[in-house]
């Protein structure tokens, strides 16, 4: 039997089905550019550039002009127009445009582009009738909307996300990494938004800056791109931005040439008819010879797509406010191997506990965390950190480490959390979680790999939780 297009929508839809119920969590969308202009008519980065160009009568060339000559580097253009922008904003015309804030000396000189930036994203959204273009798109929205996504991590200025999922929390450029947890129902805008100009990632200096503070984001979000099913919607397999992202994951995963199971890229083809099969996968260059296999979606029409991600179930009766609150309460309980039993509990008691910390731990009858920072700060490693440390390219090696200090001690690391070890759940089943360690398990695993002389507590220190 030939293959066509409606066999690929199965075989995509299935296979889609297969992550969800192997992860037993939401999946995680990365959204672009390309999103905002399908639903919203957004512009693109070289569009958004083009618009500054003709707002700045300082800007006296057409945007093609300093693309020319500046060899398509966007940053430096933003640099360039930036200055432009400062110069014009002091004039008395210029004046008229701006805050009264933004005329001191310690307020940044890139504040005026950026100011003129969040404007022109001022009012995307659906139309006076609550339309994103036409049928076709707005029921590409509605299948969206039932996915109920873990969270969103978008390079968008705009608030599109945010209206079409007002429960979630939004979480802007550097608060990410201030966060000492993570939770459900969250926006991360790690280049910004339009509500908080300064926070635009726009030229030069904005994009060492976050060169700078990348491998910390990285740090916080690696688990998501691990753990949870990804799409990526609105980019190009080209963008830097996937680009960057992809390396840090196939850093993590070490997979040679092995296609990644759960990260997928959706990508628009109008050129799709009913005979058309297209490729499942495809590889991306990441940079420095290293090359990456992604599962790679072609479609017209991404309804199919967003109701396939749509399987795992939705969470639209659920206050996510109040489950982010609880959320950040109940990581802050000792994980422990002991019989578990039913508490029944009112749920209005339960939504006044969640008012603060104390309450809540009080009516589990626990302690609260005295130094939630140090959990992040002690327990720095996941296994394969552990195992680079130790001088392997796999995490495999540290885990038959872990193994022959159990067959040796007795002591089974990975069953209690303790100096060495702690288990951070990370999805919505028990199974999914993430395990993290210490220094402490580097030097005691380092003896055992050494067949040197090492010593245990009698009794493992608890460690109270914190994601």
């Amino acid at each position: 039997m030939p293959m066509d297009y409606k066999q690929y929508q199965e075989e995509v839809t299935a296979d889609i089905a297969a992550r969800l119920a192997e992860a037993s969590c939401q999946p995680i969308l990365f959204v672009g550019s390309g999103f905002a202009k399908r639903y919203a008519k957004g512009p693109n980065w070289d569009e958004l550039l083009t618009q500054l160009a003709e707002k700045c009568p300082l800007i006296d060339k057409p945007y093609a002009y300093y693309k020319q000559a500046n060899h398509g580097d966007q940053k430096k253009i933003g640099t360039i127009f930036s200055e432009h922008y400062r110069d014009w904003a002091w004039t008395e015309e210029g004046k008229k445009d701006y805050l009264p804030e933004y005329y001191v000396a310690d307020a940044p000189s890139d504040i005026f582009i950026k100011h003129t930036a969040a404007e022109i994203l001022k009012d995307l959204g659906p139309d006076a009738k609550g339309s994103y273009g036409s049928a076709a798109l707005d029921e590409e929205i509605a299948a969206l909307r039932k996915i109920s996504a873990h969270a969103f991590i978008t390079t968008n200025y705009d608030q599109l996300i945010e209206t079409l999922f007002p429960g979630y929390e939004v979480v802007i450029g550097q608060q990410i990494m201030r966060r000492s947890f993570l939770s459900i129902g969250e926006i991360f805008k790690i280049h910004g938004c339009r509500t908080l100009p300064s926070s635009i990632v726009l030229d030069e200096a904005d994009y060492d800056r976050f060169e700078e503070d990348h491998k910390y984001l990285s740090a916080k979000l690696l688990t998501y791109f691990v753990e949870h099913p990804l799409l990526f919607v609105g980019y190009k397999a080209e963008d830097p931005n996937i680009k960057a992202i992809l390396y840090d994951v196939h850093r993590m995963v070490q997979a040679k040439y092995q296609l990644i199971p759960n990260i997928y890229i959706l990508e628009r083809d109008e050129t799709l008819n009913a005979d058309s099969y297209p490729a499942r996968d495809r590889v991306i260059n990441i940079g420095k010879d290293e090359n990456i296999r992604i599962k790679s979606i072609a479609a017209s029409s991404f309804k199919w797509v967003y109701e396939a991600f749509g399987q795992a179930g939705n969470l639209e009766n659920i206050d996510t406010k109040l489950l982010r609150s609880l959320m950040a309460r109940s990581v802050e309980l000792i994980r422990s191997e002991i019989p578990k039993k039913k508490v029944e509990i009112d749920f209005k008691t339960l939504e006044h506990a969640v008012e603060t910390g104390e309450t809540f731990a009080k009516l589990f009858g626990v302690t609260t965390l005295s130094d939630p920072s140090k959990v992040n700060l002690d327990y720095k490693y996941v296994l394969t950190g552990v195992a680079q440390e130790l001088g392997f390219r796999t995490w495999h090696e540290a885990r038959k480490l872990i193994k022959r200090l159990k067959d040796e001690s007795g002591f089974d690391m990975l069953a209690t959390d303790n100096k060495y070890h702690i288990a951070l759940k990370t999805g919505q089943a028990a199974k999914s979680r993430t395990d993290k360690y210490t220094d402490a398990t580097v030097d005691l695993l380092r003896k055992v790999m050494n067949n040197e002389k090492y010593t245990l507590d009698d009794q493992p220190v608890k460690v109270e939780r914190k994601a």
